[in-house]
C-alpha cells in the first residue's frame, strides 16, 4: 500500500517540486504563459499543503500547520481550486503544445475531483486509527522522519507545529460532537482501536514522552545556551500543550464517542454515503464503473485465482480442501521463523540481494533514490498495514519500506517475497521514484498519486518475481497468488460493507475462506477498508 491517498479523515496529497520544462508559448489574450500558471498552481498548493512541502524536502513552510478541520480551511480550498478552473478555461487547450494539452487536462482533472471531493465531510470523522493528522504528526515526532531537526530554526519550527496541532486536537472533538450530533461517527470497532493510540501519546514526564525525542538528538553545532532554552520549551509543550490536547480527546473518545459510535461497518450509513462512495469509486479508479461493476469483477476474480490455487495446493501434495490449506499455512511454525523483529527486517534485505542481480535483466532504468527498511512504530503497528512512503526530491532522504511486527514470533513470511516485489522493488518504490526523478515532467505531476495506476504498477510488479529469481519455493509462489486474490478479495467486502450491509465480521469470514492471511492481517486489513473506503 501506497500512503499518499484521499483518506476518509483527511486529504494528504503529496506532490513534488522541480523547474518545469520552459514553453514560452504566449497563449490568445495576452495570458501568461502555460507553464507559468502551472508553475502557480504548484507554488500556490504548497503553502495551502505545508506538510506535502516538508515530505519533499521544501522547507520552506516547515512552521506551518493549518487547521485542515475548520470551515475556513475548506472553503479557502474550494477557492483555490476554482480558481485554478477559472484560469485553465481562458486557455485554448487546442493551441497548446502536445505536452502541456496532457498538462492541461491533468490539472484540470485534478482540481475537479478535488473541488467534488470538498462537498463531502469527512472532516467530521477527523480520527481513526490508520491515516489521521495525529497519527502522522507522531510519525514525524520522532526527529527521524521528514520534518528535519538539523538547527535552532529546525526545532523552533516544529514547536511552532506541534502548537497549531493541539488546536487542531481541539477542532477534532468539536467536530466529532457535530458528527455525532448529525450522523457521521465511526463504528465502535475502530474506536476501541484508536483510543490505546492516543493513550500512548500521553506519556509523563515529557522525557519519557516520544515527542520529546528530537532533543535527545541535538546537532553537535547547536549552542549550550539554546540546548538548554530548547529543553525548556519542548518540555513546556509537552506538558502544557500536548499531554493536555491529548488528555482531552482520550476522555472525549472513552466516554462520549464510543458510546455513540456506530454498529455498522460501511459508510452507506452516513447521511451522504452512497453518494460519497460513488465518489470514492471515482477517485482511487479514475473510471466510471459503478460500485456493483467493480463487485462483481471482485467476484469474478475471487473464482479466477482460486482456480490457481487448487493447483499450487496439489503441487505441494496438500491433503484437504483449500480452507484446511489455508488454515495449515495460517499456523505452519516452518512459516514462522524468526523470534525478533530485526531477523524480519534482514530477511527483507535478503530479498532484496536475490533479486539485485536480476534487475538488469528487466530494467534499463533505476531510480537513484536509496531506500530503508524499518519496523513500523509500536504506536500505530497494531492496526496498520505494510506500506512505501516514497523519499524526498533531491534524494537526500531515502524512501522507506514500513512493517508492522507486534509479534515477530508470530510473522508469518509465506507471502514476503511478493510484498517486497510491491512495495519496494520493482514496485512502489521504482515507480514513484522515478517519476520524482523525471525532470521532463512539471512540478505538479512529478508525484501525482493515481491509485489504480500506482497500485496496478505494484501488482503487476508482483508477477516479475520468477524472472528476479523468486518464487522459487511454491509456498511464496503461493504467497504471490494469495496476495493477488487480497486485492480480488478486497473489491467485493469494500463495497459488501459499504453498500450492501455487510458487517465487519461478514467481511473478515469472507476473507478467511478465500485467502491464507492471517486472521489479524485480514482484521487489521478490514478495519483498513472501514477507515477509507
Amino acid at each position: 500500500m501506497k500512503i499518499q491517498v484521499l483518506t476518509f479523515s483527511i486529504i494528504i496529497v503529496v506532490m513534488i517540486s522541480c523547474k518545469p520544462s520552459v514553453n514560452n508559448q504566449m497563449s490568445e489574450n495576452g495570458l501568461k504563459p502555460f507553464d507559468t500558471l502551472l508553475t502557480e498552481y504548484y507554488e500556490e498548493y504548497l503553502q495551502k499543503f505545508p506538510l506535502t512541502a516538508t515530505a519533499l524536502g521544501d522547507y520552506r513552510y516547515n512552521d506551518l500547520l493549518p487547521n485542515t478541520l475548520t470551515v475556513a480551511y475548506k472553503e479557502d480550498l474550494k477557492n483555490f481550486y476554482t480558481k485554478y478552473i477559472d484560469l485553465l478555461e481562458k486557455y485554448n487547450r487546442d493551441s497548446l503544445s502536445k505536452n502541456n494539452q496532457e498538462n492541461y487536462d491533468i490539472l484540470k482533472y485534478d482540481c475537479s475531483m478535488a473541488l467534488e471531493g470538498l462537498q463531502f465531510h469527512p472532516e467530521l470523522m477527523p480520527i481513526n486509527q490508520m491515516w489521521t493528522m495525529d497519527l502522522y504528526i507522531a510519525q514525524i515526532a520522532g526527529g527521524k522522519s521528514i520534518q528535519p531537526f538539523r538547527n535552532t530554526l529546525d526545532y523552533e519550527n516544529w514547536l511552532k507545529r506541534l502548537d497549531a496541532f493541539a488546536s487542531w486536537c481541539d477542532t477534532a472533538i468539536v467536530n466529532m460532537k457535530k458528527g455525532i450530533a448529525t450522523g457521521y461517527v465511526l463504528p465502535k470497532s475502530l474506536i476501541v482501536k484508536v483510543i490505546p493510540q492516543i493513550k500512548s501519546f500521553d506519556k509523563s514526564p515529557a522525557e519519557q514522552n516520544l515527542f520529546y525525542q528530537p532533543v535527545n538528538t541535538f546537532p553537535a553545532s547547536m549552542s549550550v545556551e539554546d540546548k538548554t532554552r530548547l529543553k525548556k520549551e519542548y518540555t513546556r509543550m509537552i506538558d502544557t500543550r500536548l499531554i493536555p490536547a491529548f488528555d482531552s480527546l482520550y476522555n472525549f473518545l472513552t466516554k462520549v464517542y464510543l458510546p455513540a459510535g456506530r454498529e455498522t461497518s460501511g459508510i452507506g450509513a452516513l447521511p451522504d454515503g452512497e453518494k460519497y462512495y460513488a465518489y470514492l469509486v471515482k477517485y482511487f479508479t479514475t473510471t466510471n464503473l459503478s460500485a456493483d461493476e467493480i463487485y462483481n469483477i471482485g467476484l469474478s476474480e475471487v473464482d479466477r485465482i482460486t482456480k490457481e490455487l487448487e493447483e499450487v495446493k496439489k503441487q505441494v501434495g496438500f491433503q484437504g480442501d483449500l480452507k484446511s490449506f489455508f488454515n495449515f499455512i495460517r499456523n505452519d511454525k516452518e512459516l514462522m521463523p524468526y523470534t525478533k523483529p530485526e531477523q524480519i527486517l534482514n530477511h527483507f534485505k535478503d530479498i532484496y540481494l536475490t533479486i539485485k542481480p536480476n534487475l538488469p535483466k528487466l530494467f534499463d532504468l533505476i531510480p537513484k533514490t536509496q531506500f530503508e527498511i524499518k519496523q513500523t512504530e509500536k504506536f500505530r503497528e497494531n492496526s496498520a498495514s505494510a506500506e512505501y512512503n516514497q523519499g524526498s526530491l533531491d534524494g537526500s532522504r531515502p524512501g522507506v519500506f514500513y512493517v508492522p511486527i507486534p509479534d515477530a514470533s508470530k510473522y508469518n513470511i509465506f507471502a514476503d517475497e511478493d510484498l517486497f516485489l510491491h512495495e519496494v522493488i520493482p514496485g512502489h518504490h521504482f515507480q514513484i521514484s522515478l517519476q520524482q526523478e523525471n525532470k521532463d515532467l512539471p512540478d505538479f505531476r512529478r508525484a501525482l498519486w493515481y491509485s489504480a495506476y500506482g497500485e496496478g504498477w505494484a501488482l503487476y510488479s508482483e508477477s516479475l518475481g520468477k524472472d528476479l529469481g523468486l518464487f522459487t519455493d511454491p509456498y511464496q509462489y503461493f504467497g504471490m497468488l494469495s496476495y493477488e486474490m487480497h486485492r480480488a478479495i478486497r473489491l467485493v467486502v469494500d463495497v459488501g460493507m459499504h453498500l450492501k450491509g455487510w458487517s465487519r465480521e461478514q467481511a473478515i469470514q469472507y476473507s478467511l475462506d478465500h485467502e491464507a492471511s492471517p486472521k489479524a492481517e485480514i482484521i487489521a486489513e478490514v478495519e483498513r477498508y472501514m477507515a477509507g473506503p
